[in-house]
């Protein structure tokens, strides 16, 4: 990060230094962080108040691991303090202040219903090719992410790139006040959070908020393949550049194939010229996500020839997300149990046909989480789309996805072809006794319904047998 004094942060920050008499010497040098586990020498904790605990009690902590100061709502014994008013609101004044401090830094805001993630690793790669470049670590994408990612910039930085999400409108508007973006990314509109915004066209107008924020000079880049995203391009002043398969859109994949492993190859067509594509990462989505880095880098002045070598150089790079595990007994694991909604969910139950060529296939499935009353529809019809895929076996696990068990069934699906059972552990013992070599299961869920670490654990038994 940028140093900064003490002094420096509460002039930021309107702030006053409590128990450092030498607060224009004492400088700030590492890391800014908001979890006392994570403080090193020479860093800032921020001592936010949580739903559960009060970042204060963890100072002692930060102590022990060499924080230089902290930044809190009052004063602490055991550290020098930066005590403001709002721990939040100083925060993220911090961030707009360090991210000025590099007038020749490029901002890239991305956003959308699922995908983000994914995007954000992928452009990251292509943009360290181009220049230093910054990127949040997993999925850092709110109110807390924002700052964190911003703050880790230095002078040498040319790329920030930024996933920011909404649980409601004015979310987004929020974050990119903290952090306004030069060019904007809105990937999709789906389903995910539903319950929170009440209807899709609350989600559209929520994820419109990071286009609506770009100045003149400002690029934003729009799914053209999908309808909502499409008319945000009245709602910017920025200039407007449409991705997809849609034949007027201005960076385009014509010639999609999927190889045996669902692994995308394209022709990338751009104003500029074509070049082949062939991504490294599984399911034909990642086409979309591939289309709008390709013209965020197009923006930043990479060849199209330079773009498609570094989209096939594209690695999963956060955990959790199409994430495959080839065991040495013949079975694959495809842990994708980070985040779940309709639409990511199909796209998944897709992928696990293509990459399975024939063998048996299992579908792993949680509950998706958030989607407020279409969620018992929602659930049914991805039981009866893994039905009409031909998957082999479905496992509903938790009672949340009971429906979409009652789906496949209701489909068509009988005997054992799909089982609804009570928790993870269930499904554990379950699959341990049946996996076969040559199967491929998938596990799909939103992250707190717990399929991750069931995924981890089915990788690592084949681990453990070798």
């Amino acid at each position: 990060m940028i140093a900064l004094t003490l002094l420096e942060i509460a002039q930021v920050t309107g702030g006053e230094v409590v128990g450092d008499p030498r607060a224009g010497a004492t400088v700030v040098d590492a890391a800014v962080v908001t979890d006392a586990r994570e403080c090193g020498p020479g860093s800032l904790y921020v001592a936010r108040r949580g739903e559960h605990a009060d970042g204060v009690d963890f100072v002692p902590q930060a102590l022990e691991r060499g924080a230089a100061a902290v930044l809190a709502d009052r004063p602490v014994d055991a550290l020098p303090c930066v005590v403001v008013a709002d721990v939040q609101e100083a925060f993220a004044a911090l961030a707009r202040a360090v991210v000025q401090r590099v007038p020749d830094v490029t901002v890239i805001g991305i956003t959308g219903s699922s995908g983000k993630t994914s995007t954000k690793d992928l452009l990251a790669s292509v943009l360290a090719e181009l220049g230093p470049t910054v990127a949040p670590e997993a999925s850092l994408n709110g109110e807390v992410g924002v700052p964190l990612t911003a703050l880790r910039i230095e002078p040498s930085t040319r790329y920030l790139v930024l996933e920011m999400g909404a649980r409601g409108g004015g979310h987004i508007r929020y974050l990119t006040e903290i952090v306004r973006p030069d060019v904007s990314v809105v990937l999709n509109v789906g389903s995910a959070h539903l319950g929170e915004f009440g209807s899709v066209e609350g989600i559209a107008e929520a994820k419109s908020e990071i286009v609506q924020a770009l100045e003149p000079q400002g690029l934003a880049v729009l799914n053209g393949d999908d309808s909502r995203v499409r008319a945000m391009r009245e709602r910017t002043r920025g200039r407007v550049v449409l991705v997809g398969r849609s034949a007027d859109c201005a960076v385009r994949a014509d010639e999609v194939t999927l190889d045996d492993q669902a692994r995308a190859s394209f022709v990338l067509v751009t104003p500029e010229g074509s070049a082949p594509v062939r991504l490294a990462l599984f399911g034909e989505h990642h086409v979309a996500n591939a289309l709008a880095v390709a013209a965020v880098a197009r923006e930043l002045g990479m060849p199209v020839d330079a773009i498609a070598a570094a989209l096939g150089r594209g690695r999963a790079a956060s955990r959790w997300r199409m994430e495959v595990t080839d065991r040495p007994d013949g079975v694959r694991v495809v842990n994708d149990a980070y985040n779940a909604n309709p639409d990511s969910m199909r796209a998944a139950l897709k992928a696990l046909v293509a990459m399975a060529a024939g063998r048996r296939t299992w579908a792993v499935l949680g509950e998706m989480l958030e989607l407020g009353p279409d969620s018992l529809t929602a659930h049914d019809e991805i039981g009866r789309l893994a039905v009409r895929l031909n998957v082999s076996r479905l496992v509903a696990v938790g009672p949340g996805a009971r429906p979409i068990h009652t789906g496949a069934v209701h489909e068509g699906s009988w005997g054992e072809e799909s089982v609804h059972v009570p928790d993870v552990e269930a499904a554990y013992t379950l699959l341990r006794e049946q996996l076969q070599p040559g199967d491929v299961v998938l596990l799909k869920s939103s992250r707190d319904s717990g399929l991750r670490y069931l995924g981890d654990r089915l990788a690592a038994d084949g681990q453990a047998s070798a």
